[in-house]
């Protein structure tokens, strides 16, 4: 299977596509299909693990000399998107 970029229109309307396209890919042949930075392996889920475990986004840029700060925003971008689009059922009990 081919790599893509993420399908603008699945996208929120306020995001930066082309930015958003130029750092990340999904390709079923990397990392199992999870979203990841270009010319990486490193996933979106990599990075927020570093960040939630206590580094700051310098540590990560230091650590990673290939990412940049705009692969940083990009990830807070797309998690931001998932988030916009997530629907959660509510739990009913009946009586």
């Amino acid at each position: 299977m081919q790599e893509r970029c993420y399908d603008k229109n699945k996208l929120c309307a306020n995001l930066d596509y082309e930015k958003l396209s130029r750092s990340l890919r999904i390709n079923p042949n990397i990392r199992s299909g999870k979203p990841c930075i270009v010319n990486t392996r490193i996933a979106v889920s990599d990075v927020f693990d570093y960040l939630g475990g206590g580094m700051i986004v310098e540590e990560v840029l230091d650590d990673f000399p290939d990412l940049t700060l705009a692969n940083i925003q990009a990830c807070f971008a797309f998690a931001a998107d998932l988030d916009r689009r997530l629907t959660v059922v509510p739990y009913e009990v009946a009586v």
